[in-house]
This record gives C-alpha cells, structure tokens and sequence, in this order.
C-alpha cells in the first residue's frame, strides 16, 4: 500500500464530495438540525401550560376556587367558556381537546351530600391528555384535603370531546396528506427547475409553442393527481386496515388543490433563484425538513415548547393540515375555512413571486 496514493485519492475524494452540497448538507446539516428539532421537542423544558377551557355552571364559590386552584398549578391554563354554550358541542366546534365542566349543584353537593362530580373533557388521541388529567386529579386531591382532610369529595368523570372517540391514526391521516402535498411536489419542482436551467432546457422550450403558464399549469395538474391518489390510499388504508374514523368531505378538495399549488410554486421559485443544483436542493432542504417536524404532522403542537409551537404557525402545511384535520376529525367548518382562506392568500403570493421569477432564457 502506498501511502502517498491513498492521500492522492483522499484529496480528489474530499474536493469531489465538498463539491455536492446536498450529500453535505444530508452528511453534516441535516443531523443537526434534527438533534436541534427533537431535541427542542422532546427536551421537557420551557413547555407551555396546557390549556384548558372550562364552564363554571356552579352557583357558589367552590367552583371557581377550584378553577382557580388549577390556575395557580402553573401545568394548566383555565380558559373560561362562554356561559349558556353546550360544552361538549363548543369544544367540538372549536377544535379544543381539553374540557372541565362544573355542575350548578357543585357546592350544594360537596355542603349537603359530601360529594360532588366533575367532568372532564379530553381528546383521547393528543399527548397532553395524561399531563391535564393527572395535573386535575392532583388538584382535586389536595382541594379535597384542604376542604376538611378527606380524599373523597370530588370525583373526576372522563368523557371524550369527541362522541366518536378520535385515536391517533384519524390525526394522522390528514397529516401524512400534508405531508405528500408538501413533499411531492417541492422536492420534485426544485430539482427539475434547477436542471432545466443549467442545462438550458427551458430555453429550448422558449422555441416552442409552449407558454410558461401552460408549463406551470400541467405541473399543477399532474401534483394535484398524484396528491389525490395518496389521499385515497391513505385514507383506504387508515380506515380498512387501522380503523380510522375521518369524514370524507369536498372541503378536503380545495386543501389538496391548493396545496399543491402552494408547493409547486415554492419548489419552482427555489429552483429558479438557486445558482446550481446542488443548492437548489440544500435550500429546498433547509424549507422543507423544519416544516415537515414543525407543522404537527407527526407530533400535536401541545407537545412542544410554546416558543417552537408560535414558529409552526409561520409555515403554510400547518394550516393545511390543521384545515385538514377541522374538516376530517372534527367537522369544524368555520376553523377549516380560515386556515383555507390564509392558504390562499400564502398561494396567491408564492403564485405570483414564482411566475415572476421564472424565466424561459437567462439573461
């Protein structure tokens, strides 16, 4: 072996792979901002109380001393609801996964009978439910002690939010569909616009009868096809094979349309602006990894540090998939058409950045 043969292949070796700069950013970038995604995740600090909307119906002081006593636990946030609402139909329609509600007889109760109920309103399939419900039998235990040294007065009731009992898997099916309309055509967009201008095909296609919005155009068409199929697979399999309990509504429709607008545009505007293929892709990277942690695709915002759930609300998939999963889980209409409305304004944008930005020859 020939030592000085081996350090010769080393450093073309070494010039070549520096050269790749998404083999770089996959080899060195990416772990990192993994271990800084998880990490700040999963590290158990700085997390933000949960919250939890109540509904005090109780006509003495007890109620509100025990809304109270939640507050001052610092894990949970007592949100109070509207009075005259029907609580189980108001954290429906709203999308809220926890839920206390106070009885009007609750001090009678505790006065006369020495015992009283509460019931508590949860969603069975975010991670937050065992913090909330531990945190509320605690503070029922020590209300309890601090009423007369009795562990017996206040009984917790479990119900769900939602009658159907939503699991994990019903979340999770519109989130893996967010994540094909986001990964489809991004990834595919900023390498082919990328490719085409280094190799001077779009010049060629400037020869043609083709227009650039025909161009565009069939890009969209054929995204949004390959996005629907993913949708009926997805959607096939979770419910055939896992049991899932999703609503299949035409408001799912225009979220897959304009998704995938949304991210054919953005990979092109990628593609167009990047200098190279090699950091088309490290930037198309760069976009698309934190969004695809960040947007509760696979975890449930609850989870998260407050200060990383306020920055999942920057990218656009978290309203698709939060439109998503109104319209699919919890039939809430009036939730799925704002995030539908903010995506496309965010379309409408990206739309005309990217047409402006795409040129058929190079100047």
């Amino acid at each position: 072996m020939n030592l000085r043969r081996v350090l010769a292949d080393f450093s073309v070796f070494r010039r070549e792979y520096l050269r790749n700069k998404e083999g770089f950013f996959f080899a060195l970038v990416f772990p990192v901002i993994l271990i800084l995604l998880f990490g700040a995740i999963f590290s158990g600090n700085n997390h933000s109380p949960i919250n939890v909307y109540a509904l005090n119906e109780d006509n003495g002081p007890l109620g509100s001393s025990f809304l109270n006593s939640l507050n001052q636990s610092g894990a949970i946030k007592v949100i109070i609801a509207p009075s005259g609402s029907v609580f189980p139909d108001y954290l429906l329609k709203n999308s809220y996964s926890q839920g206390i509600l106070i009885p009007s007889n609750f001090t009678y109760s505790i006065h006369s009978a020495g015992k009283a109920v509460i019931i508590m309103y949860s969603n069975p399939a975010d991670t937050s439910t065992q913090v909330a419900t531990g945190v509320v039998n605690s503070v029922a235990e020590a209300f309890n002690l601090k009423l007369s040294n009795s562990s017996n007065f206040i009984a917790i009731v479990q119900k769900s939010v939602n009658e159907s009992s939503p699991s994990y898997i019903d979340f999770l099916i519109p989130g893996l569909i967010g994540f094909t309309v986001l990964t489809s055509p991004m990834f595919s967009m900023v390498n082919l616009s990328a490719e085409y201008k280094k190799s001077k095909f779009f010049k060629q296609l400037s020869l043609t009868p083709l227009t650039k919005g025909e161009w565009l155009t069939s890009k969209i068409i054929w995204y949004v096809i390959i996005s629907m199929i993913s949708f009926v697979l997805m959607t096939a399999t979770g419910t055939l094979l896992f049991g899932a309990n999703v609503r299949i509504t035409p408001l799912v429709l225009p979220f897959v349309i304009f998704g995938s607008l949304l991210f054919v545009s953005l990979g092109m505007l990628v593609g167009t602006i990047t200098k190279s293929i090699e950091s088309a892709g490290v930037i198309g990277n760069i976009i698309t990894f934190p969004m695809m942690f960040l947007s509760g695709t696979f975890f449930p915002l609850s989870i998260m540090p407050s200060w990383l759930a306020r920055i999942a609300h920057i990218f656009p998939l978290y309203y698709i998939i939060d439109g998503l999963t109104a319209t699919m889980v919890y039939d809430n209409l009036r939730s799925a058409l704002i995030d539908l409305a903010i995506i496309l304004v965010i379309c409408l944008i990206l739309s005309i950045a990217a047409v402006m930005a795409f040129k058929w020859r190079e100047e």
